[in-house]
């Protein structure tokens, strides 16, 4: 990067050509704990009892379509737990710090420190750099990528789930432990952002349940065009809204927590 913070023209033709970027080391250790700490907090304060026990999963994408809990999210702070973290009696099995696939969908409106990680100068310019001259943030995630359950996350496009026209997308994903091969990092098809978007999550319009339903389908893809992404913490990628690309799951004893959220071209 630039002294100013701005991407340098190599990583921007960079992107652009593979659709994704790997910034390492651009935030410290105690910037990545205090995004930890935080997400902590919020989880502690959460009440089992006031919230269902929503499973978040790839492998049924439908199911969420018909789930009003998730549905609802987008201006909300919600809990989603991962697929193996209930016994048969739907009891945890483990503390419920163990047991969530992610928070979201709001935490950059409704938690101040979020909120002003989120928007500090450095995504600015990183924004700038990219020619979004008048960026908004969608939706905002923390994944924590559970160690030996932390689930799958199957082949897919960010832009099947945020659609827009022109396509103007962009995830910024911050690594606030360390992403590698055993833990579940992020992989990539490079250029895959060329080819359109395959699959896409609209509104039904028959005016039926479930309101919103999948059209399109993604194409099988060669495990040999995958490339990995291991990065260490404090590194952000940069993720084109049409790249392919999926997260093994992780069963491995260390987490892979990380914070997310996607930015889309206003003007």
């Amino acid at each position: 990067m630039t002294e100013e913070g701005f991407l340098t023209r190599d990583q921007v033709e960079k992107y652009k050509r593979e659709g994704y970027l790997v910034v390492p080391n651009l935030f410290s250790d105690a910037e990545c704990d205090r995004l930890k700490r935080k997400c902590r907090e919020i989880v502690d304060d959460m009440r089992l009892e006031d919230h269902p026990k929503t499973i978040f999963t790839t492998k049924d994408d439908q199911d969420h379509a018909k789930d009003e809990y998730f549905m609802t999210s987008a201006d909300k702070i919600r809990f989603f737990f991962e697929e193996s973290a209930f016994d048969e009696n739907q009891k945890l099995r483990v503390d419920k710090h163990l047991a969530l696939n992610k928070v979201g969908h709001a935490l950059h409106l409704l938690d101040p420190e979020f909120k002003a990680f989120t928007f500090q100068d450095k995504f600015k310019n990183i924004a700038k750099s990219l020619s979004f001259k008048k960026p908004a943030v969608c939706q905002s995630m923390y994944i924590f990528k559970q160690p030996n359950i932390g689930g799958e996350v199957n082949t897919h496009q960010d832009s099947t789930f945020l659609h827009t026209e022109p396509m103007n997308i962009a995830g910024l994903w911050i690594a606030l432990e360390d992403a590698t091969l055993e833990n579940g990092c992020l992989h990539f098809v490079p250029g895959s952002h060329t080819e359109g978007v395959a699959k896409r999550f609209i509104r039904n319009p028959n005016g039926d349940s479930p309101s919103m339903i999948f059209v399109g389908s993604m194409p099988e893809v060669s495990s040999e065009k995958f490339v990995a992404a291991p990065v260490k913490r404090g590194s952000l990628v940069v993720i084109h809204g049409e790249v392919v690309h999926r997260s093994e799951a992780n069963r491995s004893k260390e987490s892979r927590n990380i914070y997310t959220f996607q930015d889309r071209k206003s003007g």
